[in-house]
């Protein structure tokens, strides 16, 4: 088998470009496998060294530094891609990671806000910035995450083009540059039109004209910096000063938390698994069945409150 770092890259190109992972997905493959060579070259071996003892071991060192179940199921996860790419391309003649069963997954029910606080959110939006952009600007980010369930990721790098001409949808470029099409509420589509007034008609000579001008006019939300749009991490700081103007606390409120919310508050008003999983991007329903925990509810007090036996009891 070729040395640990080309073995590794070559993968890591091939997830790139055959599978049309994520940038992030494939960025987490490569820290992984890469902790696992670490591992290996500690011990005197490399990864053409590896036996189903040895993952296993690994493994094992994993839990003794305390990984979560989450992140050493992730690990065991792409070295039995690596693995198999290894089997595939001749570096190897077996699989050693194939029969190994993974700790698994805890199954976490998403932590959510009701209504009411989503309400405040958007009614604090406007309250807070430095000016009248900034405000319309921050408006229209929590409509849009909220109207549409968008990752983080996908809000911050929205074209500009995509959203110009009142849309009733967006096209929303998700994981894999796998496209779907999501509908606008009315109060979002305001807020962006808004945005978009201002973004377009700001002075040359201000902050935000001199953004729209440079590399930032390709976005809906320009900022300095080597990608031109808003860091997940700025939006991240942004929803905190939203929260407090809310009163909502800061460590309820992040960019996957309302996304879980739009889920759930679709599901409460009657929507089916498969649509929300269109709507969130999901590439299989099991993800999108931890919502389920909202039609049990449902389902219990449907019992409790109409079943004749029930109010015998």
């Amino acid at each position: 088998m070729i040395a640990d770092h080309r073995a590794i890259s070559a993968f890591l190109d091939a997830k790139a470009a055959e599978s049309g992972s994520a940038r992030n997905t494939v960025l987490a493959y490569g820290r992984d496998l890469r902790d696992l060579s670490d591992w290996l070259a500690g011990r005197g071996l490399a990864m053409a060294d590896l036996t189903r003892e040895r993952v296993e071991d690994y493994l094992a060192h994993c839990d003794a530094q305390g990984l979560s179940r989450a992140t050493r199921a992730r690990r065991l996860s792409s070295i039995r891609q690596f693995t198999r790419f290894a089997l595939e391309e001749g570096w190897r003649d077996d699989d050693p990671a194939i029969r190994i069963s993974g700790p698994g997954r805890a199954r976490r029910l998403p932590k959510i806000l009701d209504r009411s606080e989503i309400e405040a959110l958007l009614a604090a939006a406007p309250l807070v910035g430095r000016s009248d952009a900034e405000r319309a600007r921050n408006l229209c980010l929590i409509e849009l995450l909220y109207a549409t369930g968008m990752r983080v990721s996908e809000l911050v790098a929205l074209p500009a083009a995509t959203c110009r001409g009142d849309p009733r949808v967006l096209l929303i470029r998700g994981k894999g540059d796998k496209e779907r099409m999501v509908p606008l509420t009315p109060p979002a589509r305001r807020a962006l039109a808004a945005w978009l007034a201002i973004r377009d008609d700001a002075p040359k000579d201000s902050a935000l004209g001199r953004l729209v001008a440079g590399k930032g006019a390709r976005w809906l939300f320009p900022a300095p910096g080597v990608a031109g749009h808003m860091p997940r991490q700025s939006f991240g700081r942004l929803l905190n000063d939203m929260a407090v103007a809310a009163g909502v606390s800061p460590s309820r409120v992040t960019p996957h938390v309302i996304r879980h919310a739009f889920a759930t508050h679709l599901l409460e008003g009657g929507a089916d698994l498969r649509s929300i999983q269109t709507l969130l991007g999901h590439a299989d329903l099991g993800t999108t069945e931890i919502y389920t925990h909202v039609l049990d509810s449902r389902m219990r007090d449907l019992v409790l409150t109409h079943h004749p036996l029930a109010k015998k009891a």
